[in-house]
């Protein structure tokens, strides 16, 4: 691997033993605990692999660590690339399911139905994850529970957005139980020149170069109480996840940038909209963004320009088709907003191979 890729990686340095404070950017092991083991099983050594990140083996003792999410990512690109395992991230997904979500996953598991179970898990995520979203949503009959990397720029975030989506999968099975299956799965990456290891652990149509990462299934299945449902130990978590969120509570600005790609993307981000999911009447938003420096107006063109840089770099659409999920009256409109934002028109971005550089 040339120099100047290995020095560009994220480092990190950690005391011993790690810390455990989950803060902006960083993420919690457990989801990962099996890279070590699956290293190993490909004939790699972990702790070499690790020292190169400025990690200790110790690391992965214990669920609770955190490491910074830039790192998590691309650590897992370079056991991919140390294995020649492509698929990496996919095999350390697939070991995870929802204990490894820590009082998160006991508070779905207990839930009362399959909703409330992905509804707390979309609220509550930020409790494990501080650098990306679960997005649960429901429409005709039809449900969507899927992951977003709020970065579209991170080395690695294909193979860790890969492995999300497994512990997604395993952990709507555990609540709807065995019978469930999925319509089909649909991840944000380009399709891996052998689809087999997604098409056999999914299990179900598998949609390439989407523009989000998710599960979609029958609606049906949400009102379906999860076979461990317990109203005591629910309760008991739902009172946990609400102290660990007020200790880890978003400033206004970081619960914006959370929730208005979705918002986007969904067409309804009007300035009503967006102060109701925070909680707060339109003027009032106004007022503390403006005494912060920013604007909703800011924020959105913040949150549209990450998102198309994610679908150029993650899907075939054209920039027409791109500016209209992203709302804009017309394909010029969205070109000079990106050419504005970015210093080049988006089809010169994507050729030029910025996306590339930038998405893995």
């Amino acid at each position: 691997m040339p120099r100047s890729a290995r020095e560009s990686r994220p480092r990190s340095r950690f005391p011993d033993p790690p810390g455990k404070r989950l803060t902006a950017g960083t993420v919690r092991v457990a989801t990962t605990m099996a890279i070590p083991a699956i290293l190993r099983e490909h004939g790699v050594e972990p702790a070499p692999v690790f020292a190169e990140f400025g990690l200790s083996p110790r690391i992965y003792d214990d669920p609770e660590n955190v490491i910074p999410f830039a790192t998590s990512c691309a650590l897992l690109e370079r056991c991919a690339e140390k294995t020649r395992c492509p698929h990496f991230g996919l095999l350390v997904g697939q070991r995870a399911g929802l204990s490894m979500l820590g009082p998160l996953g006991y508070l779905m598991q207990s839930s009362p139905d399959v909703r409330s179970a992905l509804q707390a898990a979309s609220r509550g995520f930020r409790a494990h994850n501080q650098a990306s979203v679960l997005e649960f949503s429901e429409e005709a009959r039809v449900a969507t529970f899927g992951y977003r990397i709020l970065d579209p720029d991170l080395p690695g975030r294909h193979q860790i957005a890969a492995g999300a989506m497994a512990v997604a999968f395993n952990s709507l099975r555990a609540l709807c139980g065995p019978r469930w299956r999925p319509y089909e799965v649909r991840l944000a990456q380009a399709a891996p020149e052998d689809p087999a290891p997604f098409r056999r652990f999914f299990e179900a149509p598998i949609v390439f170069g989407a523009d989000e990462s998710s599960v979609v299934f029958s609606s049906d299945w949400l009102d379906r109480p999860p076979p461990a449902a317990d109203p005591v130990l629910y309760s008991m978590m739902q009172k946990r996840l609400g102290e660990a969120a007020r200790e880890s509570e978003d400033d206004l600005v970081g619960r914006l940038i959370r929730i208005l790609p979705s918002m986007i993307l969904a067409g309804d981000h009007a300035l009503d909209s967006v102060a109701g999911r925070v909680g707060l009447g339109a003027r009032t938003l106004n007022r503390r963004l403006a005494a912060g420096g920013t604007s909703v107006r800011q924020l959105l063109e913040q949150a549209r320009y990450g998102l198309a840089r994610q679908l150029l770099q993650d899907t075939h659409l054209s920039a027409g088709e791109i500016g209209q999920r992203l709302g804009y009256a017309n394909p010029s409109a969205f070109t000079r907003a990106f050419t504005r934002w970015s210093g080049k028109a988006p089809a010169e971005w994507r050729e030029s191979g910025t996306a590339g550089k930038q998405g893995r």
